[in-house]
């Protein structure tokens, strides 16, 4: 039977970041599930997950133990990257550093060790190569949406599937200094770093002759 036809799940989802950036569109997806009858919290710790059907795990930086899992029948986590290829930290900003244009987001199940759980879904978006931070989110956030859409309708009909390949080496988290550029090189050069640095909490900076320069970049649209 077709998960479509049930109502009132209940759903947690999990961002350890109060300030991320998808904040707002989590707000409105709970929205959106309520209109269609399911009962869904954000939560920005663990301590406050109160247990139930589906708990999603959204930019979340928190380990998540058996002690939370066996609250929730399901545990995905959402990830940037085709997995098994790409485990670890930022995927998806670590791939459009490397020129990548097109992002493979994954729902998998949350287990040890990090981001090797069987998968859900997977769905894709593309980049042209003139985006900037927020017109980057706007695709990723909702690709990410709409798998948690997709995971809640067809809960039951889904068949999760072992990730098979090699993964290679985990990404690293990234930090404030890995929005450093060099003021030696060219702007071309560094454009995908540019593109990619969170503007309020990384954003883009040099240093030069002893001070440290923030650097701000804005698309301006043609008339």
């Amino acid at each position: 039977m077709s998960r479509n036809v049930l109502i009132n799940m209940k759903i947690s989802i999990l961002c350890s970041d109060r300030n991320h950036p998808i904040v707002n569109q989590l707000y409105e997806w709970i929205i959106e599930m309520s209109g269609k009858g399911h009962g869904v919290s954000l939560a920005f710790d663990k301590s406050e997950l109160t247990g139930g059907d589906i708990l999603f795990l959204v930019s979340c930086s928190q380990i998540i133990r058996d002690a939370e899992r066996n609250k929730y029948k399901a545990v995905l986590v959402l990830h940037a990257s085709d997995l098994p290829k790409g485990r670890g930290w930022s995927p998806h900003v670590w791939s459009i550093l490397d020129g990548e244009s097109q992002i493979t987001v994954s729902l998998l199940e949350a287990i040890d060790p990090l981001d090797s759980g069987p998968i859900w879904l997977k769905t894709k978006f593309f980049l042209d190569g003139h985006e900037l931070f927020d017109e980057i989110n706007t695709k990723l956030f909702a690709a990410e949406l709409y798998l948690m859409t997709q995971a809640v309708e067809n809960f039951h009909d889904i068949k999760p599937s072992k990730q098979v390949g090699e993964s290679g080496e985990y990404m690293k988290k990234r930090t404030s200094v890995d929005s450093r550029l060099d003021p030696h090189k060219s702007i071309s050069s560094q454009f995908n770093l540019l593109r990619v640095v969170d503007p309020e909490r990384y954003p883009a900076f040099f240093e030069y002759q002893g001070f440290k320069y923030l650097i701000k970049i804005e698309k301006v649209k043609s008339e």
